[in-house]
Formats: structure tokens, C-alpha cells, sequence
């Protein structure tokens, strides 16, 4: 999948992934969703963000809870 939606910048959020630059991250969007939420009360709340918005960061963030990390005293 392309994340064509999802930005990276260490002057915006600290460097957190981002919603095309704008200044809601991946995971405020992941934990209104966990919260409840739906997504027309996500994009009511948000009036800039749009509905691939709200995809893009649901597929981003499975993608990035499937990365397996290796200690680093284990990996050779």
C-alpha cells in the first residue's frame, strides 16, 4: 500500500507521523477511532481531513504494529 497521505517532518508534531503535513498525527485519528468514534464524527470534529485521510491512518498504523523488532545483542 502507498501512503501517499501520511507525512514525516521533524518540525511538524515532533516528527510524528502526520496527516498530509497538517497538525493531527496517525495516532490521535487511531485513538478516536479506538474511542468510539466514527468516521463522520472524526471528519466533523476535523473538517480538513477527508475520509482517505482516515484510511490512510488505520492502514499506516496496522502496518507499523506488523514490524517485528530485533534486540540488537540478538540479531548477528
Amino acid at each position: 500500500m502507498r501512503f501517499d497521505r501520511i507525512t514525516l517532518d521533524p518540525e511538524v508534531m515532533g516528527g510524528k507521523p502526520c496527516i498530509r503535513g497538517l497538525r493531527i498525527t496517525v495516532g490521535t485519528i487511531v485513538g478516536l477511532i479506538a474511542s468510539g468514534l466514527t468516521e463522520d464524527e472524526i471528519l466533523d470534529l476535523y473538517p480538513y481531513l477527508e475520509r482517505e485521510d482516515i484510511k490512510q491512518a488505520l492502514a499506516y498504523a496496522a502496518w507499523r504494529s506488523e514490524e517485528i523488532e530485533v534486540p540488537l545483542d540478538k540479531a548477528a
